[in-house]
This record gives structure tokens, sequence and C-alpha cells, in this order.
């Protein structure tokens, strides 16, 4: 549920950024290198290619190995935001580059999705588009559980998906902090994690799946929130996510970025798979 937008804010480029969505440098110089968020100087996410016709990507590499919680900022978000927070923007679009960023206020129940399993996007609704992998023949593998939250229909040719992506495992987060939460999430939905977001529009060339159709993909970097994200899946209970999503950053034009944020205030929606050739 999309429980308000704000007005697009305009982020000065900062000494102080933590986080950076760029290109990897070639060695040798030839061609394009890598789409990538990097926390600090390391990679951290490899993202989707730059072509748009490549499968959508988020894979976790050895620079995703921090938090980014802001101390000064858990009092408000563990007690819950009833809007948008000019005081908790600020202090997270100082982690950020410079560009502009669409605030949404989203309620999300999320769904804990490990690769290769039941639920798996990359295993199951990309396959149905891309199949797999020409050179691996397997799946594109994100090496990292992620939560599922949201999708919905663009138009007939053209379906979103929304995740959330932990900068760490599940497997890292304290459980006694993880129970607590989850205690809490069954008295209030208010909670509130902070994410820096993408929006990634990809569709392959060639129509060589069994189900062709363009794949816009909303990725939620986590920013705070790590915790109680678990504690959500586990409790299957709602909170909410402050999403900060970058125009500059995605793998989209601007016109579909204004799109996304309209469609984000539709109810969830499966895709009907298109009928077999």
């Amino acid at each position: 549920m999309l429980l308000e937008t704000g007005t697009t804010r305009l982020v000065s480029e900062s000494e102080s950024l933590v986080l950076r969505f760029g290109e990897e440098k070639r060695s040798d110089g030839q061609g394009a290198g890598r789409r990538l968020l990097w926390q600090g100087s390391d990679p951290a996410f490899e993202l989707s290619w730059w072509c748009g016709t490549c499968p959508l990507l988020f894979k976790r590499l050895e620079g995703a190995n921090e938090r980014l919680s802001l101390p000064e900022m858990q009092q408000i978000l563990n007690s819950g935001i009833d809007r948008i927070d000019d005081g908790v923007l600020d202090a997270f679009t100082a982690l950020l580059p410079g560009g502009s960023y669409v605030p949404m206020l989203l309620r999300v129940q999320p769904e804990l999705v490990y690769p290769g399993r039941k639920g798996d996007y990359f295993s199951e609704e990309q396959v149905d588009t891309w199949g797999v992998s020409g050179f691996w023949g397997l799946p594109e593998y994100p090496q990292a559980p992620y939560y599922r939250t949201w999708q919905a229909p663009v138009d007939p040719s053209a379906h979103a998906f929304e995740f959330v992506v932990p900068m760490v495992p599940p497997t890292w987060n304290d459980a006694d902090r993880v129970k607590a939460y989850a205690q809490k999430l069954l008295g209030s939905s208010e909670l509130t994690a902070v994410a820096v977001s993408i929006l990634d529009v990809c569709q392959p060339a060639m129509d060589n799946g069994t189900d062709y159709y363009a794949h816009w993909g909303i990725s939620h970097f986590l920013l705070d929130g790590h915790h109680k994200m678990q504690a959500a899946a586990e409790a299957q209970r709602p909170l909410q996510l402050l999403s900060l999503l970058s125009v500059e950053g995605s793998l989209a034009d601007g016109s579909d970025v204004e799109r996304i944020v309209e469609l984000r205030a539709h109810p969830q929606a499966h895709r009907n798979p298109a009928s077999p050739r």
C-alpha cells in the first residue's frame, strides 16, 4: 500500500556519501563495465546490465557487508512515522549520491525468499521470459536471500515486481532483536524501515521464452530496518518502508519512474501468464 508520495528531492553531492550508483571501469578500457551499487569504494551489488534487454539483477557482492542504520534515527523509526518526515529524509539522503529522489512511504508485508526455492523470482518469472543463462545453463543468482513485497500489471505487455534487498543476510541479524520486533509488530504496523530504491525496466530483445513481457523491477536496498524486515516476514505482519527512489540510479526513463509511483498505489495482482504457443 502506498501511504504517501513526497515531492521529488534534489540531493547535492556530499563528501560524506556512503553509497553510489555507477559503472565499474574495465581495466582494458574496452566497452562498458558492470553497473554497480557501491558501498564506499567497494562494489556492493551488481545490477541489471545497461542494455535493458538482459535479465533484471541485484547480485550481492563482497562490499555489501554492513548495515547503514543511523543511531540518531532509531527512536523515531521504531516508534513509526505517520507521514514522510523531512528530518528522516535529511539524515539518510546525506548517505546518498547527488541526484533526484522520489520519497514514498509504503506499507509492505514482506516474504523472505531464498534463491532457487519456491517463490524465487529469478528461477520462476524471470526464467519464463528469458530462459536460463546461455553460458551457465542456470537461472540468474542473487547470492543472497531477499524479500518480495508486491507485484502488479503495468499494462498487458509489462508487469512490475517489488523486492526489498538487505545489505546483509538475515543470518547476520540478532535473533533476540528480531523476536522483540516481531512482538511489537503484533500491535503496530507503523515501525519503519528505510531504503534507497531503483527501478529497472528490462525486456529481452527476442521472444524465446514461454511468457514474453517487460519486467519492471523496483529494488529497495535497505539502509535501516534489517531486523524489523525479518521480524515482519517471520510474524507475517506488515510494516512501513520509507523509500528514496533514485531517478538517475534507475534503468528507466523519467516517465517510467513517474508511472511506477502511480502504479504503487494499486493493490497487488499477480500476472496471468500468456497462453502457451
